[in-house]
C-alpha cells in the first residue's frame, strides 16, 4: 500500500469530560467518522494507537478493519509520544503517512486527496489563511520526526525535521474543527449538519454471498507482514478463531489456499501468504482504488448541481 494514516487516540479527553473517540456525529461516533472518509479516500491502512478506554475503542472498531496499537503510558505521555508509535509502524510501508488527532473529524476526503496529490515530503491544509489536520508526511520525513527529542511536541518535531510544510489550500472548515471541549463538540455538530452529502462506497467479491471485503484484506496484509495469523488478529482486534473462519471461508470459496501453514519446531510455526494469496490480494486492492475512483467521479457528473 503506498499511502497510510494514523489516527492518535490515546487521550483521557479530560477537557470534554467524555470519551472523545465515541461521541457521536450524526449516526456514528467520532472515530468511525475519520475511518471512512479515509477510506472513502481509498487510504485502507489505517493504524489507531489507543490507550485510554483502550479495550472499549478496540472493540468498537473491531469490524473496520483496520490495526491497533497501543500507547501503554498514555497517562505520562504526550500526543506526540502515541503519533511516534503510529510513524514507526507505517514508515517502512508506506510512502506518505497522514497523522491526525481523533478529535478532528470532519476534514473531507477530497481534503486528504489534496494533500497526497501535493507532491509534498510535508504538508498541511489550509482553510481561510489556518492551518489544520490531517498533517501529511514522507516516510522521509517521519523518519526524522522519530529521531526528534520532542520539545514542543509534534509542532517542534515537524520544525526541526529538515523539510519545509508546504501550505495545501483547501475549501473544506472541516481541516478546522475540534472537539476538545463540549463547546467545541456542540460547534462540529452544528458544522456536520450543514454538510453536503457524499458518497460511500463498499467493495466486496462474492459468489452466492460477500466473502472478502475491506477487512478480509487487511486481515491478510497483516498476515503477510507478521507471518503470523494470531500477531494479524492481535493488530486486529480479532479473536484468533474469528480470523481463521475469515481465511477458511474465502479459501472454500476460491477452492485454493490464501495462506499457507508451517508447523512449528524450536522457532515455533509460522503461515504466510500463498502466492495465491499475495495475488489476490494486490488485485483487491487495486480494483478497490478503481471502484472508488469511478464512483467519485460519477457522483461529482450526477450530483454536483443538486446536493
Amino acid at each position: 500500500m503506498k499511502e497510510g494514516a494514523v489516527i492518535v487516540a490515546a487521550g483521557m479527553s479530560s477537557r470534554m469530560g467524555d470519551f472523545k473517540p465515541l461521541l457521536n456525529i450524526g449516526s456514528i461516533s467520532i472515530a468511525q467518522r475519520i475511518i471512512a472518509t479515509l477510506h472513502q479516500a481509498g487510504i485502507m491502512k489505517i493504524v489507531v494507537i489507543t490507550g485510554y478506554n483502550a479495550d472499549v475503542l478496540e472493540r468498537h472498531l473491531a469490524k473496520d478493519g483496520i490495526i491497533f496499537l497501543r500507547n501503554e503510558n498514555y497517562r505520562t505521555t504526550q500526543m506526540f509520544d502515541s503519533a511516534k508509535i503510529g510513524l514507526a509502524y507505517l514508515r517502512n510501508k508506506c510512502r506518505s503517512i497522514l497523522l491526525t488527532p481523533v478529535d478532528i473529524p470532519l476534514f473531507t476526503a477530497c481534503t486528504v486527496r489534496q494533500l497526497l496529490e501535493s507532491g509534498a515530503e510535508l504538508a498541511c491544509p489550509v482553510c481561510n489563511g489556518k492551518p489544520g489536520h490531517p498533517i501529511m508526511m514522507s516516510a522521509a520525513a517521519a523518519d526524522k520526526i522519530l529521531l526528534d527529542s520532542g520539545e514542543n511536541g509534534l509542532q517542534g518535531a515537524i520544525s526541526r525535521c529538515g523539510f519545509p510544510i508546504t501550505p495545501v489550500e483547501v475549501n473544506d472548515s472541516g481541516v478546522l474543527h475540534d472537539a476538545d471541549t463540549p463547546e467545541d463538540y456542540e460547534a462540529l455538530l452544528a458544522y456536520h449538519n450543514s454538510q453536503l452529502i457524499r458518497p460511500q462506497v463498499h467493495v466486496s467479491l462474492a459468489r452466492e454471498k460477500p466473502f472478502f471485503d475491506t477487512k478480509t484484506a487487511m486481515l491478510l496484509t497483516m498476515v503477510g507482514e507478521t507471518s503470523s495469523v494470531r500477531k494479524a488478529c492481535q493488530r486486529m482486534q480479532l479473536s484468533y478463531s474469528s480470523g481463521w473462519n475469515i481465511i477458511n471461508t474465502v479459501e472454500a470459496q476460491l477452492g485454493y489456499p490464501l495462506v499457507k501453514r508451517r508447523q512449528g519446531g524450536e522457532r515455533g510455526g509460522k503461515s504466510i501468504l500463498s502466492p495465491a494469496g499475495r495475488k489476490l490480494l494486490r488485485l483487491y486492492e487495486l480494483f478497490e482504488k478503481d471502484v472508488r475512483d469511478a464512483v467519485d467521479e460519477l457522483f461529482e457528473k450526477y450530483f454536483s448541481d443538486t446536493l
